[in-house]
């Protein structure tokens, strides 16, 4: 499909965590973690997105944290913020922050809680793509109770700077009629991990990801592989990287990806409430598959 907007990125974006040190963010670690990212050649990397907590950040917090992390990348790779809210005057003013810090673009989250009517959800997503910025629309109703109509995503689709998609319903046919009908004016980007192999051969532009917080480098090889045309070794590579996959979701994201993060000596394991540490026999199978995972032949 040719694309009718610019495309943010292709391939893989990292959610990345947010790492906490005595309660307040700790920017060494996340200095070292954002290298990490680049030296890996993750495509593009999600600040204050909910692998990021964000929901936990006060307004200075998650301004300092856009500042520092586009400062930090100093373009070497595009920076989406995390913008979304159940009110949408909060999305639009953090949206307009994450611009003025320097943003390439802001994902947004369908509202939760209050939810909303497809009309409403419409109009909620104009208002805030009001910032100028490009948007990426999020649909994730595991964690919203709502979901994103393909009616709507037609209906968004015609608005200038909505760009893309990162779709986080399980449902995947769904996911291939919303590729089928706005794949040429939206880019669309699986944000379940575990779908990446299926909505890359659907057309899907990418993944918004939690593994590549650790396996970067392997989540893009596989991304390049299979957009490159080369499929049996994409579907190897994925394989390989499955029960990795598969056991960062063990329990709510992003408690088993910090947790691996800390065990690999990137970060404190630590969070915010309501978020908590792992169930030890849980922290241990990681432990365990990380352990084989990371041998000294596989780097």
């Amino acid at each position: 499909m040719s694309k009718l907007k610019p495309s943010v990125f292709t391939g893989v974006a990292t959610a990345m965590i947010t790492p906490f040190r005595g309660g307040v963010i700790d920017y060494e670690s996340l200095s070292a973690l954002i290298e990490f990212q680049i030296a890996n050649e993750a495509d593009a990397i999600v600040i204050a997105g909910t692998t990021g907590e964000a929901s936990t950040l006060t307004d200075e917090e998650y301004r300092d944290l856009i500042r520092f992390a586009v400062e930090k990348t100093d373009g070497r790779v595009p920076v989406i913020a995390g913008s979304g809210s159940n009110c949408t005057e909060k999305a639009c003013r953090l949206s307009r922050i994450a611009s003025d810090a320097g943003a390439d673009a802001c994902l947004v989250v369908t509202p939760y809680y209050n939810k909303a009517t497809q009309r409403g959800l419409a109009e909620s997503y104009r208002h805030i793509a009001a910032c100028g910025k490009p948007i990426i629309l999020y649909n994730v109703p595991s964690r919203t109770g709502m979901r994103i109509s393909i009616d709507t995503y037609e209906e968004l689709s015609k608005v200038e700077n909505i760009v893309a998609v990162k779709e986080a319903d399980t449902d995947i046919s769904n996911t291939a009629e919303l590729i089928f009908r706005c794949g040429d004016a939206l880019d669309i980007y699986t944000g379940n991990d575990s779908e990446l192999i299926p909505v890359l051969a659907l057309g899907g532009a990418g993944v918004i990801s939690v593994a590549s917080n650790l396996i970067p480098s392997e989540m893009r090889s596989i991304c390049r592989s299979f957009l490159g045309g080369n499929c049996a070794e994409a579907r190897r590579n994925f394989a390989a990287v499955f029960p990795l996959i598969r056991a960062l979701f063990s329990e709510v994201n992003p408690i088993p990806v910090k947790t691996a993060l800390s065990l690999r000596g990137f970060c404190e394991e630590e969070f915010r409430l309501p978020l908590c540490s792992m169930e030890e026999k849980k922290r241990e199978a990681l432990r365990a598959l990380l352990d084989r995972y990371f041998q000294p032949a596989n780097g």
